[in-house]
């Protein structure tokens, strides 16, 4: 059904990491051309506000979630979410959207918000708060284009699917300071890292695909976050040729720029591979999970995502490296 016209304060409701934000970019978009008049309010983990800072044209404001029982992304703090909640109620929202997932855990809570109109998804048999505004969960597709039927059943026009990550002034100056020197399109980022171990591709292989690419003439930069640098180390220790050890020493910023201008990236299927999906940056991202449909780039062509789960063969992720990089060494 389709949403009213007198919409004029949102709150979106998504408290996931990096990745799980990115997809739903497309779906803000969509949002924000159909509200542009609109305060739009994230309500999401604390790393996130400087995801709204990053999307600001979508973005209005943050508010910082504490927490839910049965929600993994961190521990409850009762007190915090008795504030959360008033504040949010205190805001009086005339939209409460949820895009957390299927609404098993969190419908109810949204309810508490007290907007005027809440939607978002919900499982055929659970509670559902408003049923004209809660679209059936999509049991397949991508996490994008889930959103994106969200945004339709809304009666909220499609305004592409593609991924978006903006660079801003403070990244360039921060890339700058790291005075790389390095030459565009003649280097290719390896992420080794991933949250779980269970979700992480060997490091040995990480390491024989770097040192392949350094045979092929493309200096290799190992790219992580500060947690990730115990990773990133082992991938060079197994290394033959040399590699820039970047994990730990740069903003998410200026891991995009390094992203951006590479001529490729290969990683696990985390928030970096949505970032290689945002500049068009090819990949090989190799999915650990089972849910390469769900968590995968759109663009096939572009983007190679390797099911290890269904094909743990080493030498299929070579022969894709060896024609990548070719591909850029002839032209």
């Amino acid at each position: 059904m389709k949403l009213p016209a007198a919409i004029n304060k949102i709150i979106v409701f998504r408290a996931l990491q990096l990745g799980d934000m990115l997809c739903h970019i497309p779906a803000m978009r969509a949002l924000r051309r159909a509200y542009p008049g609109a305060s739009i309010t994230l309500a999401g983990l604390p790393w996130a506000k400087s995801f709204t800072d990053r999307f600001s044209a979508y973005f209005d404001d943050f508010i910082r979630f504490p927490g839910y029982p049965g929600l993994p992304e961190q521990p409850v703090d009762p007190v915090l979410f008795t504030s959360f909640l008033n504040n949010v109620q205190n805001v009086q929202f005339d939209l409460a959207l949820q895009m957390q997932g299927n609404g098993t855990i969190v419908n109810a809570m949204i309810e508490l918000f007290n907007a005027r109109y809440t939607a978002g998804f919900f499982l055929p048999g659970d509670y559902t708060p408003n049923p004209d505004y809660f679209l059936a969960y999509p049991a397949n597709g991508s996490e994008i284009e889930r959103h994106l039927q969200l945004m339709e059943y809304l009666g909220i026009q499609f305004q592409g699917n593609q991924l978006e990550f903006p660079i801003t002034k403070q990244d360039q100056q921060e890339y700058e300071l790291l005075k790389l020197n390095l030459v565009s399109q003649k280097y290719i980022c390896i992420h080794p890292g991933s949250r779980g171990a269970w979700r992480q591709w060997p490091t040995a292989h990480f390491a024989a695909v770097a040192d392949y690419a350094v045979k092929c003439g493309f200096e290799v930069v190992i790219t992580g976050t500060k947690d990730e640098a115990t990773i990133a180390e082992e991938v060079i220790k197994q290394m033959q040729q040399p590699a820039i050890n970047l994990a730990g020493l740069t903003s998410l910023g200026v891991m995009g720029i390094l992203i951006k201008n590479a001529c490729a990236l290969i990683a696990n299927c985390t928030g970096v591979s949505h970032m290689a999906a945002a500049f068009k940056t090819p990949s090989i991202v190799i999915s650990m999970d089972g849910e390469p449909e769900r968590w995968g780039p759109i663009n096939k062509e572009l983007h190679h995502m390797i099911n290890w789960q269904k094909d743990a063969n080493f030498e299929q992720v070579l022969n894709r490296t060896d024609n990548l990089l070719h591909e850029f060494y002839n032209t």
